[in-house]
């Protein structure tokens, strides 16, 4: 049976609901098209969240980034398409998209997303490098 590209977006729950820990993908391979001269426009996207209820499955995330192989879309566009289709599907607590596309005419485009879940704060960060550092114990 063949697999084609698919804009569903499927979902698992959340196998640690009660912690804030980041999930960090990147997808190396994804195509569409420009919609002044159709050409191939490649990109890098590197998509960081921390999950709320619900996990993106990452077939069916392989799939609709593939349905976008023959879609005409800027790259500030589609970024923020891609974006708003995970967070509906998902309702992440914060999820970040970066979309680095690959050089055309000589300029390099960087395109970064944002989604925070109202109210919800990120607790500090913890540096691990910074303790051992200041602790006596031995390395």
């Amino acid at each position: 049976m063949p697999i084609t590209p698919i804009r569903k977006l499927e979902t698992f729950p959340n196998p640690a609901p009660k912690r804030d820990y980041h999930i960090h993908m990147e997808i190396p391979e994804f195509t569409c098209l420009c919609p002044k001269t159709g050409q191939p426009d490649f990109a890098t996207l590197i998509l960081d969240y921390i999950p709320d209820k619900e996990c993106i499955e990452l077939k069916s995330l392989k799939l609709y980034i593939w349905s976008y192989r023959n879609e005409n879309a800027f790259h500030e566009a589609v970024t923020n398409y891609i974006l708003d289709d995970i967070v509906a599907a998902i309702k992440p607590k914060y999820m970040l998209l970066t979309a680095k596309f690959y050089v055309r005419g000589g300029i390099f485009t960087n395109v970064v997303a944002e989604h925070r879940k109202p109210r919800w704060k990120p607790k500090p960060a913890v540096n691990l490098k910074e303790f051992g550092e200041k602790s006596n114990i031995r390395q």
